[in-house]
């Protein structure tokens, strides 16, 4: 019952904080007239433009579904992707010295370059379409898992894994009986954050070479001086963003209940 009365008032709370800068926005454009329409429209403006949006192609060729589509099958299946490979490659680094030994060197190496420098080799390798885009952002998602499931399994307690030793735990039974669980925060910390990397790796990549999804839209938006759109592309992408943080959350609250019933 109290769990339910916190979230209520949590989500009362975000709605105010919402409601209030939607409030500033518009007595700053509106009722101020702080900035021309022309430079930074309002929300009213922006949320014509939005509703125009949902069914109109004009002026750069596709509805605002059609470009959020094209951008979600792109970002979703390399952050899966990522996903994939990276949480369990970052535990295996973290439990096996050998495994670490032998990934370490090359993880390093690309670990400082930005998705940004990976976009042009791809396109020459790949071409605009989606396998170029969605490397990117398989890299993206890749190094944030790796990093911090690497690091929530490197913070299990020695005296755990001792108890387990003392119970005759194998090595399996110590990974994911122990280890896994208490790094279980750190891992979903670290997909929340390939999430974040996922969408910014696609809107720069569909900047410089796409021919639909928000990204694409916000370029063309820019090119005829249609701030309007601009703000549309990046309130969806930041409304997107946020369903799936909440998504991941509801997973994450999932499978810690499922392993505590274990």
């Amino acid at each position: 019952m109290e769990r339910k009365k916190n979230q209520a008032k949590y989500f009362i709370i975000s709605c105010v904080s919402i409601l209030t800068v939607i409030l500033i926005w518009f007595i700053c454009i509106n009722i101020l007239h702080l900035k021309s329409e022309k430079v930074f429209p309002g929300p009213v403006t922006v949320f014509e433009t939005f509703i125009e949006k949902l069914y109109t192609k004009a002026p750069d060729g596709a509805t605002l579904i059609e470009h959020l589509w094209s951008s979600l099958k792109v970002a979703l299946f390399g952050y899966f992707l990522g996903a994939v490979v990276g949480v369990p490659l970052g535990i295996a680094m973290a439990w096996n010295k050998w495994v670490d030994r032998f990934v370490r060197p090359l993880f390093d190496m690309i670990r400082p370059i930005p998705g940004l420098a990976w976009i042009p080799m791809f396109i020459l390798l790949f071409g605009i379409g989606l396998t170029s885009k969605a490397l990117v952002i398989f890299l993206g998602a890749l190094i944030a898992c790796v990093v911090n499931s690497y690091t929530g399994i490197q913070q299990t307690q020695e005296l755990h894994l001792w108890v387990g030793d003392v119970f005759g735990a194998t090595d399996r039974q110590k990974l994911f009986k122990i280890a896994i669980p208490t790094a279980l925060p750190m891992i979903f910390t670290g997909l929340r954050v390939a999430l974040g990397t996922a969408w910014t790796a696609l809107v720069a990549a569909e900047l410089l070479a796409s021919t639909k999804g928000l990204g694409y839209m916000i370029t063309q938006a820019r090119a005829i001086s249609r701030p309007d759109i601009i703000i549309v592309g990046m309130l969806a992408i930041g409304a997107v963003g946020a369903v799936f943080d909440a998504l991941l959350h509801v997973v994450e609250l999932k499978v810690a209940k499922g392993m505590n019933a274990k």
